[in-house]
């Protein structure tokens, strides 16, 4: 399964990366609605690893990062959940309070699947934004990465 996990985030890295190329290169094109919904995703996915940590969110789930920003944030992201995969059982339940302040539990293993599906299902929006505002969009399917 860890395997399996480092293959999704390795894909999900590459993804970004040239997300965030797209968004230095395309500044002037790039709208607000684009800037913020890559923001959310590199958000979540900050606050999904600081919660398996234990630590304190380190952003909000919303909040617009600067454009200049995304490849770092998104790196550090992937070496923190590549951290997580080496030293914390998948297995292991995770107590944590929403946003919103309702608590949960779910396995690690859970946690990290959210991740990965939440970027991908907001990386297509992406492309649909990017489409509207005559920005070629990536090719993002799994299945072309690893071809």
């Amino acid at each position: 399964m860890k395997t399996f996990f480092e293959e999704l985030f390795a894909y999900g890295f590459h993804c970004n990366q040239q997300l965030a190329s797209i968004f230095e290169r395309e500044s002037t094109t790039i709208d607000t609605k684009s800037a913020t919904l890559f923001s959310h995703i590199l958000n979540a996915h900050q606050i999904w690893n600081n919660r398996i940590l234990g630590r304190p969110m380190g952003c909000t789930v919303w909040e617009t990062r600067p454009g200049t920003e995304f490849a770092e944030i998104d790196r550090n992201n992937y070496e923190v959940t590549l951290t997580v995969l080496d030293t914390i059982d998948l297995g292991n339940e995770i107590a944590y309070k929403t946003s919103g302040g309702q608590p949960f539990t779910n396995s690690v293993h859970d946690l990290l699947f959210h991740i990965v599906n939440h970027s991908t299902y907001h990386r297509g929006q992406l492309a649909l934004l990017f489409r509207q505002n005559g920005i070629e969009p990536l090719v993002t399917d799994y299945i072309f990465y690893k071809r």
